[in-house]
């Protein structure tokens, strides 16, 4: 079984994945949070620093591109070959509001004549490995047998399905029956991703489905990390934040100040503090810190006082 990192818009850029991967068992990819194309092909300087390859040694890294353009989508897989990347992900499958508005993402998915045109220019002019993120459907479940049918059209190097549609977010539970059903008809290899918390989570997920290839991990991870680690350990799960911690702060502290490092850890709490015993209580006064005192002195008081919860985190973020 393989292990991806799914990419998480404003968390899981270059600073994490390196900490991550240097605190935890390696995953086998790492997906880079969206890239959004524009007319010239080039990259913005953030997006710029989150693929340069001096900032991603020893892990491997596949940028997704978020767009319902395959001239937008050529053009940036491009940029990105000519920095050394063979395979390029295209996402169908955020369901964020204002993606959708645009008609990109999962918004993308109730135009399947469109998404048939854009894999088509994409795999006629395109010589590397194009992998798609899907969901369901934008509106119903039954709208992914079209969609599979189209996706069975292209050798993808894999398909990655989030079985939810993009009405649901990340509310309701995944439908199972839906990705079965992918399991059996895609002619593409298979990685899943969606609600795997715990590491019986993955085990359930392998013995369901024996012949899968690969699952995905995003929020499972960030409340998490140690979620494939053979044991959980407080001790580890502290070396990460403050490897992750220190980074932010050599990364943002002399620039943009304080208010952006706590900006950034917060977001991660909101996850993390979920596999702590006790761990909303304490994450309010972590979330509440106004100052890199004020936190610092509430994450001691966390890791102090409060033990992982025995076997991960119950529940969804």
């Amino acid at each position: 079984m393989k292990y991806y990192l799914a990419p998480m818009e404003g968390i899981t850029g270059y600073i994490f994945r390196r900490v991550y991967d240097r605190c935890f068992p390696k995953m086998d990819k790492y997906f880079t949070p969206f890239l959004s194309p524009n007319q010239t092909g080039r990259l913005s300087p953030k997006e710029q620093k989150d693929v340069d390859p001096a900032n991603n040694k020893g892990i491997r890294l596949i940028p997704q591109i978020l767009t319902n353009s395959s001239e937008d989508f050529i053009r940036t897989a491009k940029t990105l070959k000519a920095m050394g990347y063979c395979e390029v992900n295209l996402n169908l499958g955020c369901p964020s509001g204002t993606v959708v508005s645009k008609k990109r993402g999962a918004g993308f998915l109730a135009y399947p004549s469109e998404v048939d045109g854009c894999l088509y220019d994409i795999f006629s002019r395109l010589d590397m490995k194009i992998s798609v993120k899907t969901r369901l459907g934008k509106e119903a479940p039954e709208e992914f047998e079209e969609l599979l049918s189209i996706y069975n059209r292209y050798p993808l190097e894999e398909l990655i399905v989030h079985p939810r549609i993009q009405k649901d977010y990340y509310r309701n539970r995944p439908r199972m029956e839906f990705f079965k059903t992918a399991s059996k008809a895609s002619l593409n290899p298979l990685c899943y991703n969606g609600d795997l918390f715990k590491k019986e989570d993955a085990e359930a997920l392998e013995q369901e489905f024996p012949g899968l290839p690969a699952m995905m991990m995003g929020r499972g991870i960030l409340a998490n990390p140690g979620l494939l680690c053979p044991v959980q350990e407080k001790e580890r799960v502290k070396e990460f934040h403050d490897c992750l911690y220190d980074a932010y702060c050599r990364e943002y502290l002399i620039e943009a100040g304080q208010k952006v490092v706590l900006f950034k850890m917060k977001e991660i709490w909101c996850y993390l503090m979920n596999t702590f015993e006790n761990g909303k209580k304490y994450g309010k006064k972590i979330k509440k810190s106004q100052s890199l005192t004020d936190y610092e002195t509430a994450v001691a008081a966390l890791f102090r006082e409060c033990q992982l919860i025995p076997g991960g985190y119950e529940g969804t973020p």
